[in-house]
């Protein structure tokens, strides 16, 4: 019982600091809408040891570290002002000019949770490829050529379905934009780590708070709140994907590329004025 409390104390604390709108929140859903399963769970995997290890660090000291080191926010700030306000207007791009493409889901993919692109015409149809914007490759047309893997023999293209022993295993592209695995942790680490913000909240504050619970309490306090970011992630980047019925309609990713260049933005220029 006596541990109980300082838990539900830092549960809370870590949710009320990390239930808000920001870049972090803002991409894993985007994730969770228009990636594989796989990198979801990649992804909620890099913010919450991401999370818990900055809080333990915090925790340690190293907070007070980095109160003592300003130059090296000031990098990581202009770094990430970069960073976000490049993602900004991007997304910004994508709302004002969208591609049309839009997230269509048929009996295979709802079995193994993967999204498949679609193009989606004016009146409501189109073509499934899994691949958005790759021809599809024609067993009927190979005369028992194969492709090498990641590429495409331009002899196979444009007379059939594609044969599934042709396609590379390696990454695949999914949904409106939808990145790799390896494209989608290293701008969730940018995200996670460039960020001033998140120095400040874990290492600083989160780290100060869990050294006043005394030395018996502090570690059950820190554990409530890595619990909050495990918690929070994983329902955001899990539960988002009940979503993608709704990103089916290309409007819905134009008001949702909107929201994010504006988040982007805001962010960005409030890193970049320093406020």
């Amino acid at each position: 019982m006596t541990a109980l409390l300082p838990v539900l104390s830092g549960l809370g604390t870590g949710l009320a600091l990390i239930v808000a709108i920001g870049v972090q929140n803002t991409y894993l859903l985007r994730l969770a809408v228009s990636a594989r399963l796989g990198v979801v769970a990649v992804a909620v995997g890099v913010c919450a040891l991401s999370d818990a290890a900055l809080i333990v660090a915090g925790v340690l000291g190293v907070g007070a570290v980095v109160e003592r080191v300003p130059a090296a926010l000031l990098v990581i700030r202009f770094v990430g002002a970069a960073f976000l306000i490049t993602y900004g207007v991007l997304a910004a791009r994508r709302a004002l000019r969208p591609s049309g493409d839009a997230i269509r889901l048929d009996d295979r993919a709802a079995e193994d949770g993967v999204p498949v692109a679609a193009a989606v015409d004016a009146d409501g149809s189109g073509t499934t490829d899994a691949v958005p914007g790759h021809a599809q490759e024609a067993a009927p047309a190979s005369r028992g050529r194969t492709a090498p893997p990641g590429r495409v023999d331009s002899g196979l293209v444009g007379a059939g379905p594609v044969d599934s022993r042709l396609v590379d295993s390696g990454p695949v592209r999914s949904g409106p934009g939808g990145p790799t695995m390896r494209a989608a942790v290293l701008t969730m680490l940018v995200f996670t780590w460039a960020n001033p913000h998140v120095y400040l909240d874990t290492l600083v504050f989160l780290g100060s708070v869990a050294n006043q619970q005394g030395p018996d309490d502090r570690w059950w306090w820190t554990v409530g709140a890595v619990a909050a970011s495990c918690l929070w992630f994983g329902a955001l980047g899990f539960g988002g994907r009940l979503l993608r019925p709704l990103f089916a309609k290309p409007v819905t990713w134009r008001v949702f590329d909107a929201l994010v260049a504006v988040v982007m933005l805001a962010f960005g220029l409030t890193l970049l004025l320093g406020a």
